[in-house]
This record gives C-alpha cells, sequence and structure tokens, in this order.
C-alpha cells in the first residue's frame, strides 16, 4: 500500500484506544503447513499545531500471553533506533517502525512503544521565527507507554498495527518552570477492524489549498456525543489525503482550508461508504466552495416585500420576505452577479440588476421605494 500512508485518529477520549487486530484469512486448506505470524507496526500522527516534534524511537516492544505489570516477558521487534519528527507523518504519510517481523503465537497482550531522551519541539516565537526546546519525558514514561491490545495471533497469518501518536495530547506546557513536558497519548489500531478513505481536495479551477479532512465517528451509534470521535488527515502537496482507522460505515466526508482567511470554504463527499479491511477511493475530488456573501436593502415604504434573488440563467438562488420597515438580509449567496427583485402585494415590482456579490461580503442595495400599482 503506497499511498502515502496514513495520518490520524483524533479521539476525543483521552484513554487509549484498540480497534482490534488485522488477520489475512488462510486460504489453504488444514494440511499446508503454515509459518509463524508476522506483525508491522507503523506510526502515524493527528496534526499539531507545532512547527516540529521530534523523538527519539528506541523500540517497539509487545508481550504475549500476558498482562501483568512485571517488566518480565518483553519481546522486543526490533525497531531502528532514531529521532523521527511527528508531523511528518501526517496527511497520509506514515512511518515503518517494525516489518514482517515473526512473533510466537497466542494473544498479543500488550504492546509499548520505547522513546530516549533526544527529543525536541519546535515552535514559532513572538517574532514568528523557529525556537527549539527540549522535550521532558516523565520518568514513568521513559521505559515506554504500554498499550492493551490482547489480539489473538495465529500461524499462517499477518498483522498489520498502527500507533496513532496524538501530539496535540501529548504535550503539556509546564506553567511556571517554563518547561515542555512529552506525555505520549497513543492510540493502537489495526486495518482489518477499520478500513481507509483516499481521494484529493480540490476547487474549482483545480486549484490545491492545503486544507484538514475528517468525518464524525458516532463510535457506539447513540446520540450522546461524548463516544464520539473525529479521525482527520491534512492533504498533500497534490492535495491527496488518506483517512485512516475508519471504521465501517456510511459517512460525509468534510474538507476544510487551514487557512481561515481563505476565500474558500468547505467542501464535502456525501454517503461514502467503508468496509473493513479494505481502500474506499473517494472518484471525484472534493470541491472547496467559494465562501458566500449577502445581501441586504431596505424598502422605504414600510412594508413587507419579498426579495428574490436569480443568476443569468433566471433560476432563483434564494427568496425571502423583510420584516415589516422592509429591511432584508439575504446570506450565504454564492459570488456572482444577480438580479434582485423586491414585490409586495399593491406595488410595482422593482428589479435591481447586475448586483455583485463578492466573496465573504455583504453587499448593500441602495434604498428602494416600491410604485403602488
Amino acid at each position: 500500500m503506497t499511498m502515502k500512508t496514513l495520518k490520524r485518529l483524533k479521539l476525543i477520549a483521552f484513554s487509549l484506544l484498540l480497534i482490534s487486530f488485522f488477520g489475512c484469512n488462510d486460504s489453504e486448506s488444514g494440511s499446508v503447513g503454515k509459518e509463524a505470524p508476522r506483525i508491522s507496526v507503523r506510526l502515524v500522527d493527528a496534526p499539531g499545531d507545532f512547527e516540529a516534534v521530534n523523538v527519539e524511537i528506541v523500540d517497539v516492544m509487545i508481550k504475549m500471553d500476558d498482562d501483568s505489570e512485571d517488566d518480565n516477558g518483553w519481546i522486543s521487534l526490533e525497531a531502528n533506533n532514531e529521532i523521527v519528527n511527528l508531523l511528518d507523518f501526517t496527511g497520509g504519510f506514515s512511518k515503518v517502525l517494525v516489518e514482517r517481523f515473526p512473533i510466537p503465537a497466542g494473544t498479543l497482550s500488550q504492546m509499548r512503544l520505547v522513546l530516549g531522551n533526544g527529543n525536541t519541539i519546535v515552535i514559532k516565537n513572538d517574532n514568528d521565527e523557529d525556537e527549539t526546546f527540549d522535550l521532558k519525558t516523565p520518568s514513568a514514561q521513559q521505559s515506554g507507554l504500554k498499550l492493551k491490545v490482547d489480539a489473538l495471533i495465529e500461524e499462517g497469518f499477518t498483522y498489520d498495527f498502527i500507533l496513532d501518536f496524538d501530539v496535540e495530547k501529548s504535550i503539556v506546557m509546564a506553567g511556571n518552570s517554563g518547561n515542555i513536558i512529552l506525555k505520549p497519548v497513543l492510540y493502537v489500531s489495526a486495518e482489518a477492524s477499520s478500513g481507509i478513505i483516499e481521494g484529493t481536495v480540490t476547487t474549482a479551477t483545480e486549484e490545491v489549498i492545503p486544507s484538514m479532512v475528517s468525518v464524525l465517528v458516532d463510535d457506539m451509534e447513540t446520540p450522546e456525543t461524548d463516544d464520539d470521535f473525529i479521525i482527520s488527515a491534512y492533504t498533500d502537496e497534490t492535495g491527496a489525503f488518506a483517512l485512516w482507522g475508519v471504521p465501517a460505515g456510511t459517512y460525509e466526508v468534510v474538507a476544510t482550508p487551514i487557512d481561515e482567511t481563505s476565500d474558500y470554504g468547505s467542501g464535502s463527499a456525501m454517503d461514502i461508504t467503508v468496509v473493513n479491511g479494505e481502500i474506499t477511493t473517494i472518484a471525484d475530488p472534493i470541491e472547496l466552495q467559494l465562501k458566500p456573501g449577502s445581501i441586504s436593502g431596505d424598502v422605504t415604504n414600510d412594508i413587507v416585500v419579498t426579495v428574490t434573488v436569480k443568476d443569468g440563467d433566471d433560476a432563483v438562488i434564494a427568496t425571502q420576505d423583510s420584516n415589516e420597515a422592509g429591511e432584508f438580509l439575504l446570506e450565504n449567496i454564492p459570488a456572482g452577479t444577480y438580479t434582485v427583485t423586491i414585490s409586495a402585494t399593491g406595488y410595482v415590482s422593482h428589479d435591481v440588476i447586475n448586483v455583485i456579490v463578492e466573496v465573504n461580503a455583504e453587499t448593500v442595495l441602495e434604498a428602494v421605494s416600491l410604485v403602488e400599482d
């Protein structure tokens, strides 16, 4: 799988999450010898408002058939000892920590990511310049953050786990001390108990606008929102994105420009179906829409009037009654040129032509006085 790999489960809950395990079904008969199970582990990251978050990866370890807190029994997966910038693994990218490493069959009870002391963070200072700070790691975290897994591992199967590092929740500003503390918040998931959504984001003019793409997951399918969470990803330089760890279901995929001052607002793709263990590719790009404007005005007759906005094809874009003083405001009008018709019973209708509505702006019409019919 090359897209450019994943990005992100942003859980609103603060606990560690497991989304089960991934197993490839064995299509051979029982008489065929099975090889040892193998495991791959990839690291991904949720978006964070920092320039860089550099962490030293020492190892990934697992414990088989053992839920105890004892430090004995951990198996090293022989991950490379290296420093990585977590923010490099957003927007559909991931870091392979372990690839098809043979492990014993049984129950994979726990997994832990072991970090070193070479952790730093880069933040913009008051002069909008990059400034690097050490990330302090609490002693309780130095042996590795333990994740409860409880996944059945069988011979002849390959299991592909994702460690999702939530940077935003993992960085703690330590009050008056001035220290910045790394308290890792991770989730572990597997592709077979979730799917992937891939697609691209663009505009009507095929402009690439850096965007955040997200889906809202109703975890328990209940009216309460406490169990809901958002899965999100940044687009890359081509506008492509990948949402990983999306449970099976049907979703609205929403894309929103990162720059809030952009002329573009959100765009979405509706009824996107996700199947566990499969990649759903959205056929058509999600098109960002220009932010709408509005039209306001006043009818000096101080009567209730009906205001209708039509485009160049005479299609009705909006219609609305004024208040009793003849004042009106029509919102969410796409940028463009329109004809505005003001009418009331007993009066001659009045057309205002060539009304220009600009992006994210209010167009104020000159006051109008209707003539009695």
